[in-house]
């Protein structure tokens, strides 16, 4: 049985930003759920994804794009369940560790300086990143209309969620996990990006020279490619 797929979308985007990489991942066999991420907080968003993935039988590739991967990094899954873990651009969070705090691993990250807030009633804020900003912050590697649209329908993350700690039991300590992130990702410093991929002692690591943070989108065939290699590890880990 072929693993399905979950992608899980990341802040200040949205479930249509894997649109490259479906026909792939389809063609090849696999069913694919792109998951809605709620972007309220990683805890509370990694109960709603392990919901969904308890709903799916047999086993799983899950495959996060930045914050994206802060929640799969959280997920709670039966053993043997998730096969595979890949980090499109994303964060592999140390136990105790924040978004917030992983991005200053290394220095080069500039997007606390374009983000927008908006006060929720509830307390705290929403954060956008502002439109005239987007195209060089988020999608430098895209053409300008295109980062122009992704900038209207950004969905916004707390500001509560990119500081708070993840769990203790990172998911990437017990399952296999592959690395794709941009040289010239101004959200995530490619230099941070090499640490967490070296922590989690990665199966494989890809960065692509001049990509941005939505490397995923710019680069849709290297993505498919890496999530598929992923899917195959339980195969080729059995031949």
């Amino acid at each position: 049985m072929k693993p399905t797929v979950i992608l899980v979308h990341g802040a200040y985007a949205e479930s249509s930003s894997w649109n490259g990489v479906l026909e792939p991942l389809t063609t090849a066999g696999h069913r694919v759920i792109a998951f809605a991420t709620p972007l309220r907080g990683v805890a509370t968003d990694a109960a709603l994804l392990s919901d969904l993935l308890r709903s799916v039988p047999g086993p799983v590739v899950l495959a996060g794009h930045s914050y994206g991967g802060a929640v799969l990094t959280n997920v709670t899954a039966a053993p043997g369940q998730v096969t595979a873990a890949v980090y499109i651009a994303g964060f592999a969070l140390e136990a105790g560790e924040s978004c917030a705090a992983a991005s200053s691993l290394a220095p080069g990250s500039t997007l606390a300086e374009t983000l927008v807030p908006v006060p929720l009633t509830a307390g705290g804020a929403d954060t956008y990143i502002a439109g005239e900003k987007y195209h060089h912050q988020f999608a430098a590697d895209l053409p300008a209309e295109q980062a122009r649209l992704m900038a209207v329908t950004q969905r916004p993350v707390t500001d509560s969620a990119l500081n708070e700690p993840s769990g203790a039991d990172p998911l990437w300590r017990s399952v296999p996990s592959w690395f794709l992130f941009g040289e010239l990702d101004h959200n995530i410093p490619a230099g941070a990006h090499r640490i967490m991929a070296a922590r989690a002692e990665a199966r494989s690591t890809v960065e692509i020279a001049g990509a941005s943070h939505v490397v995923g989108i710019s680069h849709p065939a290297e993505t498919a490619r890496l999530i598929l290699e992923a899917a195959r590890s339980p195969e080729l880990a059995g031949a």
